[in-house]
């Protein structure tokens, strides 16, 4: 059987590449259409569902509002819930000023020198123990008391669980000296001494603080009750001999 083809290729071709343009066409035609839908309803979401939505939610909060309104001691309220969010950050913050006792105990040298203490202050802001106290030894026990303070540690473990020892304080300044007489109508020094202390000693971040009385120095009472300013280095010649 012989078949005869009356189509040219080149006529066969161009029918097919008019297919294939009917079909592209065809399917943008289709995709613009479902853009367009696909826009019809997001715009129709945001006009008709989004409004619908605020026109609640504004209904919501008005109502809210007026139950809220109608509460007494409503900004009482809230100032206390503030404050309750805060107790932590607050709690954190806060100075362990308890230890102050056990200062008070470390620094208070054994008899015949000890110190009566009739009030101790601290002053957080410009970290300042104040403390007045009355001596029966007079100035011996005062000498005592002020060299025990300067010879005082702090050891402690810090935020970066570093182990830390610092001085409990550098300087003492005495003031309001007088003398008095205690209850028993014997006579006595009564005086105030003031120093500033390290930053750590009160500081919640600072744990397992120990503080250490000079007891391992010499701090005996032939040595206290001499100033330490006697004691210097021989002052050297002029031609440089000693």
């Amino acid at each position: 059987m012989i078949e005869i083809n009356l189509i040219p290729d080149v006529k066969q071709e161009l029918l097919n590449a008019k297919r294939i343009q009917t079909y592209v066409i065809s399917g943008a035609v289709i995709a613009g259409i479902v853009a367009v839908s696909v826009v019809v309803l997001m715009g129709f979401y945001l006009v008709a569902v989004q409004g619908l939505l605020g026109r609640s939610v504004d209904g919501s909060i008005e109502t809210k509002g007026a139950e809220l309104s109608g509460i007494d001691d409503l900004s009482n309220m809230l100032t206390i819930q503030h404050q309750l969010s805060s107790l932590s950050e607050m709690h954190d913050t806060k100075n362990i000023d308890s230890r102050m006792f056990d200062i008070l105990a470390a620094i208070n040298p054994p008899q015949p020198n000890q110190i009566s203490v009739s009030s101790a202050k601290i002053d957080s802001e410009t970290d300042t123990i104040s403390i007045d106290g009355q001596a029966n030894n007079i100035y011996d026990a005062a000498e005592v008391f002020k060299k025990t303070i300067l010879g005082t540690t702090l050891s402690y473990t810090d935020e970066d669980n570093k182990s830390m020892t610092v001085p409990l304080t550098g300087e003492v300044s005495t003031s309001d000296i007088s003398f008095g007489e205690d209850a028993s109508g014997k006579k006595v020094l009564r005086f105030t001494m003031s120093f500033e202390y390290d930053s750590a000693t009160f500081a919640r971040s600072s744990k397992n603080l120990i503080i250490a009385r000079p007891d391992s120095k010499n701090v005996t009472d032939s040595f206290l009750r001499i100033p330490q300013s006697l004691f210097s280095e021989r002052a050297a010649n002029v031609g440089g001999e000693q």
